[in-house]
């Protein structure tokens, strides 16, 4: 069974086969869907269904909420069509038609950044590049099927390597074996890249970025680009962590302040420790941002990190006046995709 898929205002169409959702088919076909963790929790890939009917994969409530529903909201990344389709979806620009791909992996270096945060680097097969935006991210394809995401935190300039920043997640069963058995030149397969989450290069509004704990990686990317392509946009990054030594590259932003006197940087913890000895701001990172600017009218935010601080970063930006399509948000989740309807 298939269904076509009409997306306005763009006119694009594309056919959904068998129980594939609509992102996923959307992004067979090369559209740019917007969409953030793939697997329900985010909310970024909300679109509006005019016509037809869909049912969905499990997801959490805060991403797509009764409210939503009875408005005609659909959850791309976990919705189905139960018919043909017409939805109403921003599409994101400036993709360039990159579309994923599966490629084998060697692990050429693991570097400890933190007492939880390992960076790891990957070099694809000789004569072999991924072409990516920065912001974007990959999905390692496990033995038991699962995939794992995580955010590319290198520049597309800089190639060579892929770099990741991985958190340990207590129980979680990839990020305990990167940290206590995966050595150097381990070979993975992973597909990528994916995300909508990228730098809208046609604006040259001031951008303000927001990252909550390894969020860091794929703005520190975004960064790297904007200052090799020596971009005249302002910018200011506000790093949220809890103690001084979750701030785990805490050099790189003082070097991109030697560089460029159109970045300024804020970083803030919300539980340092006496150790310490902190004198800079306290508190959610996301209040530091609004207690800096009275409006937000005229700005761009880019917002990666725990799925409710992206949402309640994105409430109250608002609020401050920000326009909803100025808001980008690529919101880290830890669980499984979620499984597939037992019936349609």
């Amino acid at each position: 069974m298939s269904h076509q898929v009409t997306v306005k205002p763009s006119g694009h169409r594309f056919v959904v086969e068998g129980d594939a959702t609509v992102l996923s088919a959307a992004i067979d076909a090369g559209l740019g869907l917007p969409y953030g963790c793939r697997n329900g929790a985010c909310g970024a890939c909300k679109g509006k269904v005019l016509q037809g009917e869909v049912s969905h994969h499990d997801h959490q409530a805060s991403a797509l909420t009764d409210t939503d529903k009875a408005n005609g909201l659909a959850l791309l990344c976990c919705a189905v069509p139960q018919t043909d389709l017409v939805i109403e979806c921003r599409e994101a620009t400036g993709s360039n038609g990159i579309r994923p791909r599966i490629m084998p992996v060697r692990v050429q270096k693991m570097e400890k950044l933190s007492h939880d945060v390992m960076a790891l680097y990957l070099k694809l097969p000789s004569n072999e590049r991924m072409q990516f935006l920065a912001g974007q991210y990959i999905e390692f394809l496990l033995k038991d099927g699962k995939r794992r995401a995580f955010s590319l935190a290198n520049a597309p300039h800089h190639d060579e390597l892929l770099e990741l920043h991985l958190r340990l997640i207590p129980g979680g069963t990839f990020t305990e074996y990167v940290f206590n058995e995966m050595q150097e030149k381990a070979i993975l397969r992973l597909e990528g890249p994916f995300g909508s989450f990228y730098l809208r290069e046609d604006h040259d509004k001031p951008i303000i970025f927001v990252a909550g704990g390894t969020g860091f990686a794929p703005i520190k990317g975004i960064i790297e680009h904007i200052l090799h392509q020596k971009t005249p946009r302002k910018m200011v990054l506000y790093w949220g962590a809890r103690s001084l030594e979750d701030l785990y590259m805490p050099e790189l932003p003082m070097r991109w302040l030697e560089e460029s006197n159109l970045f300024s940087y804020v970083p803030v913890l919300s539980e340092p420790k006496d150790e310490d000895a902190w004198q800079g701001r306290r508190g959610l990172v996301h209040e530091a941002v609004l207690e800096d600017f009275a409006d937000l009218s005229a700005y761009q935010v880019y917002c990666c990190g725990a799925p409710q601080m992206v949402d309640v970063a994105h409430q109250a930006f608002q609020l401050k006046g920000l326009p909803e399509d100025e808001f980008f948000s690529d919101a880290f989740t830890f669980s499984n995709p979620p499984p597939k309807p037992a019936a349609l």
